[in-house]
């Protein structure tokens, strides 16, 4: 009960305050998304005891989730991408002088969306990993193929690109020991190498710096568009109206979030238009409905409980932010999976408790300092961004003491600047780097116990199922991708016919 009695005491329950506040702040930055403020701040807490140091990041990871909204209702940009559909009503409220209640709708049903989905990740994930106890390296080898799946879902532009990426996240993860013989691979002969490409920097130079770079070359957005915050608090008409669709989409953000690799933003959306077929007022949505607002709120917050339910259980990250959450975990020492449930269950109840927590935490500072923290949205770059950069070298350098390890952050901080500006996803490269030698261990060692023979993988029932599931949800991800090409194709002639006939 150890780590139970630590989450109670005054240093840790401050520091989840901390993340909190920092979380809500950084979501409030347009531009500065949750996954980059969680990676910027996970070489900070190296130095802090395992349990401390992911409260903080689940404080900014929640906190975060609901700051995203507040640009979103004053200027209509987004501050995290699963505030998209936050914007569809919160800005029409925000122009029509309701801006103080928008952004209390989000605060009071984002509250209901993370506790409803801890709630369900406190119920599923020991279910989850009780059965993930029956593995083996060849169940274990299915699983990270399964999880590498994912790219495809992480893909949706070009799931060639999507290909390449997690291609290329495998191959760095081949870099330092052999796995089996320990025989240096990749190395160059540099020794910081032998222990393979530290996680910290790589995740802070592709999600943070990688960010900067390129929110530098986009123009400001317009920030004259600011408005009176004005009544935060809902009427009790509002509540009547918000209760429906908050509940609805509590149960299909928290749903969508267990899917790996699916995302907030496709929570968000999916519950909005849910929301939109059942209402009475469907005509009011986009024209400031607090039924849609509530909706897209509702739904990218409980995606934060529905993420943690794979990235426990087995591993996998359920979104991006989770993927570095599971990197942070590994750096303490903590390896999700089943045997997280059996060794450390006090840790993981603290981890369960802490998120209720840090959800609940949201709500009074959320409601009481939404005029500040709206504040935000006029943050200059000028200013903000240098002071991002030097955190990003301080951070990758206090992980080592080493300053190769800043020289990998910058390397792929210029990695990811060039990735976004030539349109290629950066969650496969990172997905492919955390379960690449997952993948090769597995796979090497079930072959072993085989004598060599791929029977191994279709003879057992659990490992060919997964490997079924994979090979289905990439098929599944090319045909949805090819029918919206041909979709948009059939879309743009269209419009091409109407602009040639008038």
């Amino acid at each position: 009960m150890e780590p139970l009695r630590e989450l109670m005491t005054g240093n840790t329950l401050w520091l989840m305050l901390l993340g909190v506040v920092a979380g809500i702040v950084i979501g409030a930055l347009p531009g500065l998304t949750a996954t980059m403020g969680v990676a910027l701040l996970v070489p900070f807490t190296f130095w802090l005891p395992t349990l401390p140091a992911l409260m903080v990041l689940l404080g900014v990871y929640v906190g975060a989730m609901y700051g995203g909204a507040i640009p979103a209702v004053l200027i209509r940009t987004p501050g995290t991408p699963a505030a998209a559909a936050t914007s569809l009503d919160g800005y029409p409220m925000a122009q029509a002088g309701n801006a103080g209640l928008a952004i209390g709708i989000s605060c009071i049903t984002g509250v209901v969306g993370g506790v409803f989905s801890t709630l369900v990740l406190m119920v599923a994930a020991p279910q989850v990993a009780r059965f993930a106890l029956k593995f083996g390296p060849a169940e274990y080898f299915a699983l990270a193929v399964f999880g590498l799946s994912v790219i495809a879902s992480l893909s949706a532009r070009s799931l060639l690109k999507g290909a390449l990426m997690g291609v290329c996240g495998l191959l760095l993860a081949t870099i330092g020991m052999d796995p089996i013989t320990a025989v240096p691979r990749f190395t160059f002969g540099l020794t910081p190498l032998l222990e393979g490409l530290a996680l910290i920097p790589v995740l802070v130079g592709v999600f943070a710096l990688g960010e900067v770079l390129y929110q530098s070359s986009l123009p400001e957005p317009d920030r004259s568009l600011f408005r009176q915050i004005g009544r935060v608090l809902p009427s009790r008409s509002d509540y009547g109206r918000i209760t429906a669709p908050t509940l609805l989409a509590s149960v299909t953000g928290t749903f969508i979030g267990a899917l790996p690799g699916v995302g907030g933003d496709v929570a968000a959306f999916v519950a909005y238009d849910q929301a939109k077929k059942v209402s009475r007022r469907p005509e009011e949505f986009g024209r400031g409905s607090v039924e849609g607002l509530a909706a897209a709120e509702c739904a990218n917050n409980s995606v934060t409980g529905g993420a943690m339910i794979p990235m426990l259980t087995l591993g996998i990250p359920g979104d991006a932010v989770t993927a570095v959450i599971l990197g942070a975990m590994v750096m303490h020492g903590v390896r999700p999976g089943p045997d997280l449930f059996e060794k450390q269950s006090n840790l993981l109840a603290a981890i369960f408790i802490g998120l209720l927590v840090a959800n609940l935490l949201v709500l009074p500072i959320g409601l009481a300092g939404a005029k500040l923290f709206a504040q935000t949205v006029r943050a200059p770059r000028q200013y903000l961004f240098p002071l991002i950069v030097v955190l990003c070298v301080v951070g990758s350098y206090a992980i080592n003491n080493s300053l190769f390890d800043v020289g990998v952050m910058f390397v792929f901080g210029f990695i990811g600047w060039a990735l976004r500006q030539w349109g290629f996803p950066i969650a496969p490269l990172v997905l492919g780097l955390i379960l690449g030698r997952m993948t090769e261990e597995n796979l090497r060692r079930a072959l072993i116990l085989s004598g060599g023979s791929w029977r191994i993988f279709v003879e057992h029932p659990i490992a060919a199922t997964l490997l079924a599931l994979a090979i289905a949800s990439v098929a599944l991800s090319w045909w949805q991708s090819r029918r919206a090409t041909k979709t948009g194709g059939a879309s743009d002639e269209q419009q091409n016919g109407v602009r040639g006939s008038a």
